[in-house]
């Protein structure tokens, strides 16, 4: 069945660019739907109930002032019942997601239109994790783990997505991709722990600083303990000028704070008993490392996908881009903004550089890699 409603045959009955058209639009419905999933997966709410509404004034919005694009530009970014702004990000998702859908149907709907299906909506993935990470410093596991489990199954009901004709080539390509996309970026992670353990943070006089159950939450953003604590020893530190639990208050004390332990100068308690504590400070010493371990699952997921030459790819490519953004930064003399900036864009951004590279570079890479692989083995032996 598949066979048949695949068939670019099938699809080539009409003119190739109608199909443009249909991706375009499709893409920008789509990017509609992101745009909710970008809003709510990090507010850990339902990205089905309710419908779509105002977050100002809760306004339900009905179907026909729910046009992808048409929509923002004809109410010039405001709600329609009590005027407040809607931001940019919604008309450019779905902008993206659009232009996305019609490149994937440009670049591959000749050869696949299932191919062309699955990438579209892979692109969709990482269209969210850019957009969540970028505001929220996350990924979240919907789009990580799940990512990881679709891809897998996705191998397995069409072997082509690896170029594969049988069904056990493809399930193999998909695990070795989840393997080294997780592996090596872990390995990263873990040697960026040693080689950049920690980071002080200059802080505005008296900032107040929160310890909810789950994450840090600085003024400019909220760090989950999960991107801080690798190995026992990670610790954070700080000099507080007042620190308020739920039953006591401190003031100028030294805070350190490590996955089993919270120390408040020479008193120690189990971090489990303390559900909330606000410090106000002027700076904090934080657990640092090359990416986070959002960044490994992610990593995994495109392995799932595209195989482990992409997750290598990847890897350099999204060095490189983060390299030419930081000169670039420095030059127009907004250096600080590149600690601001997650690593996850960087990923995606070369990760669609290799979907859509030339069929002759991609395999001139997996050449080179060959080449290195086997200096390696010959090496080592």
């Amino acid at each position: 069945m598949f066979d048949a409603i695949f068939d670019p045959k099938n699809w080539s009955v009409v003119p190739f660019h109608f199909w443009s058209a249909v991706f375009f639009v499709f893409g920008s419905i789509v990017g509609s739907f992101l745009n909710v999933c970008i809003h709510r997966m990090p507010l850990g709410e339902s990205v089905v109930s309710p419908p779509s509404h105002c977050p100002h004034c809760k306004y339900s919005i009905p179907w026909f002032l729910n046009i992808p694009l048409l929509t923002w530009l004809s109410l010039r970014g405001q709600c329609k019942n009590c005027g407040a702004p809607i931001s940019p990000r919604y008309f450019l998702v779905e902008a993206l997601t659009g232009a996305m859908f019609m490149g994937c149907w440009i670049g591959f709907g000749d050869r696949s239109p299932i191919l062309t299906i699955v990438f579209s909506l892979f692109i969709a993935g990482l269209i969210v994790a850019t957009f969540i990470d970028f505001e929220h410093f996350i990924i979240p596991d919907e789009i990580t783990i799940g990512g990881v489990v679709v891809g897998f199954v996705i191998s397995f009901l069409f072997p082509t997505l690896h170029g594969e004709e049988t069904l056990t080539g493809a399930l193999m390509k998909s695990l070795l991709g989840i393997g080294v996309g997780f592996g090596i970026v872990y390995a990263i992670v873990r040697l960026g722990k040693l080689m950049f353990g920690r980071q002080r943070i200059e802080l505005p006089a008296n900032t107040k600083i929160v310890f909810s159950e789950t994450a840090v939450h600085l003024p400019d953003k909220d760090v989950p303990y999960d991107e801080l604590f690798y190995r026992p020893s990670d610790v954070i530190v700080m000099h507080a000028r007042t620190l308020e639990l739920i039953d006591r208050c401190y003031t100028n004390t030294t805070v350190r704070l490590s996955p089993k332990r919270l120390m408040i100068g020479e008193e120690q308690f189990d971090p489990e008993t303390i559900h909330q504590m606000e410090a106000v400070s002027d700076e904090i010493v934080l657990p640092r490392e090359a990416m986070g371990f959002g960044d490994v699952k992610f990593m995994a997921a495109i392995g799932a996908f595209l195989g482990w030459q992409s997750t290598l790819f990847a890897l350099l490519a999204s060095s490189m881009i983060g390299a030419l953004v930081g000169v670039v930064l420095i030059v127009s003399g907004r250096r600080e903004w590149s600690s601001r900036l997650p690593y996850g864009p960087y990923i995606a951004l070369a990760t669609v550089i290799w979907m859509f590279l030339p069929p002759n570079l991609k395999s001139d890479w997996n050449e080179h890699l060959a080449v290195a692989g086997s200096v390696f083995t010959s090496v080592f032996h």
